[in-house]
């Protein structure tokens, strides 16, 4: 029967198959078009070989960063690239509106977690968790996260506060190099091996501002500082000592150039992190002090010379062992830097006391050169293990904020990776262990939970097959047997257990699990756990010894003994301290194993990432040499087997990662419903805000319903709106799923509701503001009117105020001028002496002389009675003009009254200057011109061009004018 496959027919499945793979490689063959594909979930088919060809086209082009979904795949470059962390591109995935359409990046992923701390539907906080084999790269990755967050979450506002924030940024990046010089090692895999776990949780305030720090670590691997294995190196701290200290500190530390300690391999190896300058700003920057850093790196070196003690083979079992001849400095120099007493010390490692009996008698037994060995070694890693507990101590007492003053942190765990080497023991089978956690909650947050969800929600899903590790964390951890409950059940037994019959105990009670194997050429006893990662070999030799960690009470009694600063508060005096490696025989306590301080610890840990949204960043190393430009497919493939890469990219590009619940989601895009065109007034039912503490849950249920359907027929206006002329993918809207309880959707998908909530929350803000506008503009016009009539009253109030004023001043003036004159006149005419008032004659006029009309004969009359007051009035200013001005003359001179003509008469306002009235009569008249006696006759009541200031009065004589 013919097939047809990718739409190619043929005759059999063989030749089927033939064309599906020779269209794969057709495919797979275009690698620059692989090199552009950022997200893996875009590759079809999804493969392993697809997958893996992409990542190699990706590093190829210098793209060390690959999106898978849900998970960020990160390349280790094995080159140094600046430009790739910068603080500018820092700022520019802070700034980008969407940052999820940048190239993949750490970064991008920061950003997420930081608006997410940021969101108004539900903040919670987040958690990142980097995760991969050693060397991939975890520790660059945290490193660079911190600087982002010390970037992007410090925007205060007062210079006050930006120094306090510069400060915590300053502590929190300081901390780095401190916990990788006494935490990190150089391996056969990794020159920056991180010996232990950490979290670090970012505290954020209720502004996202950045207030603090807190670091917790887990399982430090302190055998490191007495065994390492070939080609490693110990912990960067006593490196870094012994080449950068100073002529004087090498001196006072006991630590000559050329100096060989036993605990000190391949001290020829230069490395990057050997810088001890960083290190000891670093640690002043954390409060440590120069004398704190130095009685540090005394103690340290203390250390060192501490094991170069060896102890020679005693004859005699009653006997203690004696010094060797090279180490007798040693055990001087040692005491000296430790400032312990040489013989205690020597004797507490040479001589060991037991306790027994119901009294609890005391009996020293010495020790043989392997236990001197063990306890000279136990010495170190309780010195050294308490020394890096006190410094995270430190270093949160520093960067730690106030409970009350930060409300959502973003953590960051950054473990050690997935372990397998040649000789394995219980460090590698902890580490593992706790891998197999993190890839169970991995799986169980993005795979089984998702698929889960979807089938209670009654989605239409078609499930993925994906690798669960249950059976390998029961074959570790399980109930009632497993592996650790073995390893500790041999601890509390307290007696000498073998390789041999550990290894028998783990494969007859454990036979069943299909996770557990065992190596039949394997010389030392061993068994075998199948990881998710990979099978590893753990060796039984030791692993008991390990787990109990004794430490003998002689020996914490001798260091509290100790002189030094530090030791005294490394071992402060307890006197009700008991050894829990000794109980006694009566009251036996339960043993605190190594298996189970670390099980607790990691069980905190999971109950803080459940807690948390965690988003994953899974490192990949290209090869195992740490060469750039090299990628070698076995190796990158067994990584992405190993993290169950292509499951993730199956889910993640099926699956609905956004789920929001029918409420909330109401409540946040009920504005949607405004862009909806309503066909009836009634067609939408009532907000569920009222009435909503008398609902049911069935009622709220069945009125949300309709809800969610009015908003949800928005999104093709949306997607329509949304999509542009170009871009025709853009049209096709995402799949939005209406569950029972929740709403499904793709992040592409809230993307659109969000912009189009953006444009509606837009659209009445603008309507807000219109409608402000307009009442501010009619309220501003009315008082505009009231103030131009206010203005117009008052205007016409003061006017008329004005004119009174004006009216009454003027009115007292002309009173007041009026009484002035007459007072003049009168004064004037008072004094004239000697003048006697005579009526003039009536004379007949001719007949050509000019008839007066009665009014003026009635003037006339008037003035030739008052002549004096005539006279003045003449000279006047103001008064009669014309023709009544000179019969007031001619009645002052008492002239005949002929022709007018015949006389000439002359004014002082006629000619300027002139002072005095001149007649010319015919006859002889005699004139005595003298000054005016009157005492006002050089005053003028209105001055004028014309004024008259102190003139001559003629006066006639009185016979002369009665003759005439």
């Amino acid at each position: 029967m013919a097939s047809q496959v990718n739409g190619h027919s043929s005759g059999s499945d063989a030749q089927g198959g033939k064309s599906l793979r020779e269209d794969l490689q057709e495919f797979l063959g275009g690698e620059a078009l692989l090199h552009e594909l950022d997200d893996l979930t875009k590759v079809n088919p999804v493969t392993l070989e697809t997958v893996l060809r992409c990542l190699q086209a990706r590093y190829a082009a210098d793209m060390f960063y690959t999106s898978a979904g849900c998970t960020l795949v990160a390349l280790n470059p094995f080159k140094p690239v600046p430009q790739l962390y910068s603080p500018a591109l820092m700022r520019e995935y802070h700034a980008a509106p969407q940052p999820q359409k940048l190239r993949p990046h750490i970064f991008a992923v920061g950003e997420q977690t930081y608006r997410n701390v940021q969101s108004l539907i539900e903040p919670v906080n987040q958690s990142i968790i980097v995760s991969g084999e050693s060397g991939a790269g975890k520790t660059w990755t945290s490193r660079c996260l911190m600087k982002f967050y010390a970037v992007v979450a410090a925007s205060p506002t007062s210079l006050e506060s930006h120094k306090i924030a510069e400060r915590i940024e300053q502590r929190i990046l300081n901390s780095n190099p401190v916990m990788e010089a006494f935490g990190n090692a150089c391996t056969l895999r990794n020159n920056n091996s991180s010996r232990f776990g950490k979290f670090i949780q970012l505290q954020l305030n209720s502004a996202q501002q950045m207030t603090g720090a807190a670091v917790q670590t887990y399982l430090l691997e302190k055998t490191r500082v007495t065994c390492q294995a070939s080609s490693e190196r110990n912990f960067h701290i006593f490196y870094q000592i012994c080449k950068g200290a100073s002529v004087d500190e090498r001196l006072q530390w006991h630590l000559p150039e050329g100096a060989s300690f036993s605990w000190l391999p391949n001290p020829e190896r230069t490395l990057e992190e050997d810088c001890f300058q960083v290190t000891r700003e670093a640690m002043l920057h954390l409060g440590i002090d120069i004398p704190t850093q130095n009685n540090i790196f005394q103690v340290l070196a203390g250390l060192l010379h501490l094991g170069n003690i060896w102890f020679a083979d005693s004859k005699d079992e009653a006997q203690s062992c004696q010094l060797m001849d090279d180490a007798k400095c040693s055990i001087r120099t040692s005491a000296s830097l430790l400032q312990l007493p040489e013989d205690p010390l020597l004797e507490t490692l040479q001589i060991r006391t037991i306790r027994a009996g119901r009294q609890q008698q005391v009996f020293q037994k010495p020790c043989s050169r392997a236990e001197c060995d063990t306890r000279r070694d136990c010495l170190a890693k309780l010195v050294y293990a308490r020394l890096f507990d006190w410094l995270v101590s430190v270093i949160n007492s520093s960067i730690c904020a106030d409970p009350d003053s930060w409300t959502t942190f973003i953590g960051l765990l950054d473990v050690y990776g997935f372990e397998s080497f040649p000789s394995n023991s219980l460090e590698q089978l902890c580490i593992n262990y706790a891998n197999e956690k993190l890839q169970q909650h991995f799986v169980a947050h993005y795979l089984r939970a998702q698929q889960e969800e979807y089938a209670v929600e009654g989605l239409d899903w078609s499930f993925v097959n994906y690798q669960d590790n249950q059976a390998c964390l029961d074959l570790i951890e399980g109930s009632p047997i497993s592996i650790c409950s073995l390893i500790n059940e041999e601890c509390r037994l307290n007696r000498p257990s073998s390789a041999a019959q550990l290894q028998t105990r783990i494969e007859s009670t454990l036979a069943g699990s299909p996770c557990l194997g065992h190596n039949k050429l394997s010389r030392e006893p061993s068994f075998i756990v199948v990881h998710y990662a990979g099978p590893v070999q753990y060796h039984t030799a030791g692993l008991v010894e390990k787990n109990k960690d004794p430490v003998p009470p002689e020996l914490t009694r001798l260091l509290q003994q100790s002189q030094d600063p530090l030791l005294k508060v490394l071992f402060p005096m307890d006197p009700e301290e008991k050894s829990q490696e000794e109980p006694s025989g009566q009251s036996r306590a339960p043993v605190l194993t190594v298996v189970s301080k670390f099980k607790a610890s990691l069980e905190q840990l999971l109950q803080v990432l459940h807690s948390t949204t965690p988003h994953y960043i899974r490192c990949i190393k290209p090869n195992s040499q740490g060469q750039a430009h090299t990628f070698l497919q076995e190796e990158v493939l067994s990584q992405l087997e190993a993290c169950g890469l292509v499951e993730t990219i199956h889910i993640s590009a099926a699956g609905f990662p956004i789920r929001i619940p029918h409420q909330n989601f109401v409540e946040r895009y009920e504005l949607l419903r405004r862009l909806c065109t309503r066909t009836s007034p009634g067609s939408h039912s009532p907000s569920p805000d009222e009435g909503h503490s008398e609902w049911s849950p069935h009622t709220k249920g069945a009125t949300l319903q309709p809800l969610l359907q009015d908003i949800l027929h928005t999104l093709p206006a949306l997607t329509q709106a949304a999509a542009t002329p170009g871009d025709p993918a853009e049209a096709t809207p995402v799949p939005v799923h209406c569950g029972r309880t929740k709403v499904f959707m793709t992040d592409s998908m809230l993307e659109l509701l969000e912009c189009g909530r953006a444009q509606v929350l837009e659209q009445c803000a603008c309507c807000i503001q219109g409608s402000w506008r307009r009442h501010r503009h009619r309220k501003q016009e009315r008082q505009r009117q009231a103030a131009t009539l206010i203005q117009a009253a008052i205007r016409s109030w003061l006017a008329r105020k004005h004119i009174q004023r004006m009216h009454a001043a003027a009115t007292a003036i002309k009173r007041t001028w009026q009484k002035w004159r007459i007072r003049m006149a009168f004064l004037a005419s008072k004094e004239l002496d000697g003048v006697q008032e005579k009526h003039v004659s009536q004379v007949p006029l001719p007949l050509g002389s000019l008839l007066l009309p009665q009014a003026q004969t009635s003037l006339l009359e008037a003035i030739i009675r008052l002549w004096p007051l005539g006279l003045v009035l003449a000279n006047a200013a103001v008064g009669v003009r014309g023709f009544q001005r000179k019969l007031v003359v001619w009645a002052c001179l008492q002239l005949p009254m002929g022709n007018p003509s015949s006389y000439a008469v002359q004014t002082a306002q006629e000619q300027a200057g002139v002072t005095s009235i001149r007649a010319l009569p015919q006859g002889s008249i005699k004139f005595h011109c003298r000054k005016s006696p009157l005492p006002y006759a050089d005053i003028c009541p209105e001055p004028s061009l014309h004024s008259v200031t102190g003139f001559n009065q003629i006066l006639l004589e009185r016979h002369s004018l009665g003759h005439m």
